[in-house]
């Protein structure tokens, strides 16, 4: 089932359909990001990952033309500043799905990622009748971290070795929202100053586990 990509605006911020045409100007804002970006790209346990903008995006809307993703570019006053991709769209008794994104780092602290993330949970909430939505992110990502505290996300748990992300298996921690929990919105409720205290709190023991190597049996 292809899904119709939206366009999304809320001041300044847009989530537009990614095009592949923008293929030479994503090209270039990851290369000027690729210090800010390396630590959190996902890598291959299995060979070196060779990375090529357009066959990306190819592969992206394929994913969007048999219904299991919604691939967005972030513009902040017309400016390309990054991508959000909404993956893993999983329809019928689970209609789940996850949110990954990035921006430029010129772009940080400007609202950006949270505007577009509520942009897109909401359009998957309200418009494709999800009942799910999910974040998962490594415990030294402080800026992602951020984001989820300010939607109010609710902390899930940890998982540990979850995503090889540069050149290893990361832990992760896992934040969620079911549809209930906003049925006036996730933007609404952020704007109007709502959002639950402490829903994205991790726990003390989940933080000093991911603080620790996970032990490995050698049998």
């Amino acid at each position: 089932m292809a899904i119709a990509l939206p366009t999304l605006h809320e001041g300044p911020v847009t989530l537009r359909p990614i095009r592949l045409r923008d293929d030479r100007i994503l090209d270039r804002s990851l290369m000027e990001n690729r210090s800010w970006l390396r630590t959190w790209e996902a890598t291959s346990p299995y060979a070196p990952m060779s990375f090529d903008t357009r066959s990306s995006i190819r592969s992206l809307l394929a994913h969007s033309r048999a219904g299991s993703g919604l691939p967005f570019v972030v513009e902040y006053q017309g400016e390309l500043a990054g991508q959000l991709n909404v993956s893993s769209i999983t329809w019928g008794s689970l209609s789940s799905a996850t949110i990954g994104y990035w921006v430029g780092e010129e772009f940080a602290g400007k609202a950006i990622t949270p505007t577009a993330v509520a942009l897109a949970t909401d359009y998957c909430f309200g418009q494709l009748g999800l009942h799910r939505m999910e974040i998962c992110i490594r415990p030294e990502n402080v800026p992602s971290l951020r984001v989820v505290e300010k939607l109010g996300f609710r902390y899930e748990g940890l998982r540990r070795r979850y995503i090889h992300i540069n050149g290893d298996w990361r832990d992760h921690f896992c934040f969620g929202l079911v549809a209930e929990e906003v049925r006036q919105g996730v933007l609404n409720r952020w704007q109007s100053g709502r959002v639950p205290v402490d829903a994205a709190r991790v726990t003390d023991a989940d933080r000093a586990a991911a603080a620790q190597p996970l032990p490995v049996s050698d049998r």
